[in-house]
């Protein structure tokens, strides 16, 4: 009998970024981090999770990514358009980013992709 490959280990990675805009700016800024989800619904990278939220101030805004690869690569960092967002965010930030690193405790179908089935 064969030996079955064992699946690829993958490493994963799950962060936390919030910041706040300055106002003026709050819109540009979510013109950017549009930008970025319609280059990822065009690529399709795998293994990465990704959401933003703008707050209901306006002006904050919150991302959360969980990157699941197999080298712990973070498939954005091939994305154009989120180098773009990234390049001027200090420029357009009130408060800068501040990342940490999250521990998922618990998940009620957030990082799965929603079934209309």
């Amino acid at each position: 009998m064969a030996d079955t490959p064992s699946p690829q280990a993958t490493t994963t990675r799950r962060v936390v970024v919030r910041y706040r805009t300055k106002p003026e700016r709050a819109d540009e800024n979510q013109a950017l981090v549009e930008a970025v989800f319609a280059s990822l619904a065009r690529s399709r990278p795998d293994g990465l999770r990704y959401a933003t939220f703008r707050m209901a101030d306006g002006v904050s805004f919150v991302h959360v990514a969980s990157v699941e690869t197999a080298d712990g690569v973070n498939p954005l960092d091939g994305i154009p358009e989120f180098a773009a967002f990234g390049r001027e965010v200090a420029d357009r930030c009130d408060e800068l980013p501040q990342v940490q690193v999250a521990t998922l405790v618990g998940s009620y179908r957030f990082l799965e992709p929603e079934s209309h089935d």
